[in-house]
């Protein structure tokens, strides 16, 4: 059974290497965030795309509006980051709970990017330091890759929420000719 996962992270590991710039001299960071960059792409064109009479939709009571989603990736971004650069934890939740309009949210969303450039810019050397998320000591890298992961968790969210509003998500779009 061992053999056999192994194998299998293998099979991932090795495409998702394969895909970072050949010239990258950091491929495990370089991978994580081409990653993280499509996954939060994605997220901003929807957050701009979106009319700001949709940003308080959500499809049932239970979930969060799609503002909120806004909000939450935001924060958790820079939650995420912060704990890769070493510098203080800002709260997940203080954008989502205190920023209401579209053109706050957006700003919150593309500053919390700008932020994370910066901690996708450590080394592989450094990515492998270890830092703590969630009460739980672990990698830096591992804290990138779930950065990218929450961003593409939520991108799905907003896929749905436009869905049911009629329009079409960035990634369904048709691409520009090249």
């Amino acid at each position: 059974m061992k053999k056999k996962v192994l194998l299998l992270a293998m099979f991932i590991a090795v495409p998702a290497f394969a895909q970072a710039p050949a010239t990258a001299a950091n491929p495990g960071v370089s991978s994580s965030k081409a990653t993280w960059g499509i996954m939060v792409g994605y997220f901003t064109a929807a957050a701009e795309q979106v009319p700001e009479a949709d940003y308080a939709f959500k499809p049932v009571e239970s979930v969060r509006t799609f503002g909120q989603m806004v909000g939450h990736l935001a924060g958790a971004q820079n939650m995420f980051c912060a704990a890769v650069l070493g510098e203080a934890v800002k709260s997940e939740d203080d954008i989502e709970k205190t920023v209401t309009t579209k053109a706050g949210l957006v700003a919150a969303l593309k500053a919390s990017t700008e932020y994370c450039k910066r901690a996708y810019g450590v080394s592989d050397a450094d990515a492998v330091g270890k830092t703590n998320l969630f009460g739980q000591e672990m990698t830096k890298m591992f804290a990138l890759s779930l950065n990218a992961v929450h961003a593409g968790e939520h991108y799905g969210n907003l896929v749905t929420y436009m869905r049911m509003k009629g329009m079409v998500p960035p990634s369904s779009q048709p691409r520009p000719a090249q």
